[in-house]
């Protein structure tokens, strides 16, 4: 077994804040802040994506122009491949944590 400290927070757009709390062969862990108004770009990944919103609430828009708002409290899971984008349109910042599967070191959107 293996123990983890959340690691430097690193900041890949403007007002979205990432950190991976930890990761193993077949899933990571990561925890993430985003600030009122900012915004993940549409994008999808082969990883299974599961989360969970601790604060706040988050936007996500699929690829058909649909968008779907998790509350405080609530989890989500998105499907590998399932195109996305994620966007905080209230005001105060969303704190969550996501689960991938397979392990995400860096997501695409960040380069």
């Amino acid at each position: 077994m293996e123990t983890y400290t959340l690691e430097e927070t690193t900041e890949p757009i403007e007002g979205v804040n990432l950190a991976t709390m930890s990761s193993g062969e077949r899933m990571s862990i990561q925890y993430f802040t985003i600030e009122p108004g900012a915004e993940v770009p549409m994008h999808e990944h082969h990883h299974e994506q599961a989360g969970y919103i601790i604060e706040g609430e988050l936007t996500f828009v699929l690829e058909d122009g649909a968008e779907i708002t998790v509350d405080e409290g609530e989890s989500y899971v998105l499907d590998g491949d399932e195109p996305h984008a994620a966007v905080n349109q209230g005001d105060e910042s969303v704190v969550g944590i996501d689960v991938f599967s397979p392990p995400r070191p860096n997501p695409d959107w960040a380069e």
